[in-house]
């Protein structure tokens, strides 16, 4: 009995410094990163998301499908590169609202947000519509498209 006391003490001491020197591991503020980001003090910024819709397109060539689609990737890879869309994909299961895709765009303008998804090629087709959002999130989200090359394969 004794010794199991012990050895239970022993584990809770142990999970009890390894949960402290975690705590300990945690990366100090940056003030001049949260400034290049545009953070806010809970490290957060506006954003707005662009949720796109199913248009009222009806395109039955494939061909021409597939032109747009391919225009609507090179416009989004576009807008990446000019750090105006930090989130971008598809849905992967139909929904009631018919959201395809979304967009998470770098400003917290809706008017500025609308421009940018107006140049892509199945928006001015309608292929897809969309509804404009704010939202709030962390600063540092943008940081995660310079590690995606590092992860793809293949482009879509």
């Amino acid at each position: 009995m004794k010794s199991r006391t012990l050895l239970i003490a022993g584990l809770l001491i142990s999970a009890l410094s390894f949960a402290q020197e975690k705590k300990a591991d945690k990366p100090k503020y940056n003030q001049e990163l949260a400034t290049s980001l545009g953070a806010d003090k809970y490290g957060m910024k506006p954003y707005t998301i662009v949720m796109l819709t199913t248009g009222t397109a009806k395109i039955e060539d494939k061909a021409k499908m597939g032109e747009l689609m391919k225009g609507h990737m090179t416009n989004i890879g576009k807008l990446a590169d000019e750090g105006k869309i930090v989130v971008a994909g598809p849905f992967l299961e139909k929904n009631k609202e018919n959201y395809r895709g979304m967009f998470i765009f770098n400003t917290k303008s809706k008017e500025e947000a609308e421009q940018w998804v107006k140049t892509d090629p199945a928006v001015q087709a309608g292929v897809f519509s969309y509804e404009i959002f704010s939202w709030y999130g962390s600063a540092a989200l943008p940081l995660y498209l310079k590690h995606h090359d590092e992860v793809a394969k293949e482009n879509p």
